[in-house]
């Protein structure tokens, strides 16, 4: 086996807002480079998460040119002003070869730290692209921060997608007992490596390794001892080494059960 890097953003453009630095737009490496550098480290498949019609059509684009990729197609609470339209015609609009190469709606979620959208804009497009992922048949990633309680609400009455990942996980073990209990995934990021996230290590802890999977979030959230510099698919592992030691198991077994859900999550 080797690793799977469950969400990153291999996009050269990076348009959504870092969850702990702010509005974030730079050019980065060529998606060409950093699943080379990803591979060369062991990270042989990667998921290119979407989070606006531009980078959800850029995502496709990528997964079609190297098939160590997938992409999904959403749009990031941040962006859901825009409107959840422009995400359903992008699915309806996909020829069959990208078609395959979608494997996932979002992400899509919650995000009242930032509230660049007005929450009840939030929730509406929340519920719209649970929506499209029980149409399309796909997995649903979601991104909750500062959002729990109408997180958990707005999934309970539109129906759980029966492949459903909370990503880049930051709550702790009770938060993580509810994801668990709706049949969710739980996809831990660098921020288990960090050392003041103690409450997102005990989740860690607890989560059945079968419900498990590693992210980087690229570019954002780079693990230790990387902290503060550019995040990259090749840097998974690093997350997969933490969450080891966390539970107190070789490495290898991180690798190997959180390649097989990415897999299983997103039908790799």
């Amino acid at each position: 086996m080797s690793w799977t890097d469950s969400h990153c953003h291999l996009q050269t453009e990076y348009t959504h807002a870092d969850s702990s630095d702010g509005d974030h737009r730079a050019e980065g490496p060529s998606a060409a480079d950093l699943v080379s550098a990803a591979c060369q480290a062991g990270v042989e498949r990667m998921v290119c998460v979407g989070t606006s019609a531009g980078s959800s059509r850029a995502a496709v684009e990528i997964a079609l040119a190297d098939k160590r990729v997938w992409a999904t197609v959403g749009l990031h609470p941040h962006e859901a002003s825009t409107g959840a339209g422009q995400v359903a015609s992008l699915l309806d609009e996909l020829s069959p070869p990208e078609r395959v190469r979608v494997v996932a709606v979002g992400e899509c979620g919650l995000d009242y730290h930032y509230d660049h959208s007005p929450r009840p804009v939030q929730r509406e497009v929340f519920a719209a692209q649970i929506d499209l992922a029980h149409h399309h048949g796909l997995a649903l990633v979601v991104h909750t921060r500062e959002a729990w309680d109408d997180t958990f609400a707005i999934l309970s009455e539109a129906g759980v997608p029966e492949r459903t990942v909370l990503h880049c996980f930051t709550g702790g073990p009770d938060e993580a007992r509810r994801c668990l209990e709706m049949g969710a995934w739980i996809s831990f990021s660098g921020i288990v490596t960090f050392k003041g996230a103690v409450e997102v290590a005990e989740a860690a802890r607890i989560c059945p390794m079968e419900r498990m999977l590693v992210e980087t979030d690229a570019p954002f959230l780079a693990p230790v001892p990387h902290r503060g510099k550019t995040n990259q698919p090749a840097y998974v592992p690093l997350v997969g080494a933490r969450i080891a030691e966390l539970r107190g198991v070789p490495v290898g077994v991180v690798e190997e059960q959180t390649s097989a859900n990415a897999a299983a999550v997103f039908g790799l």
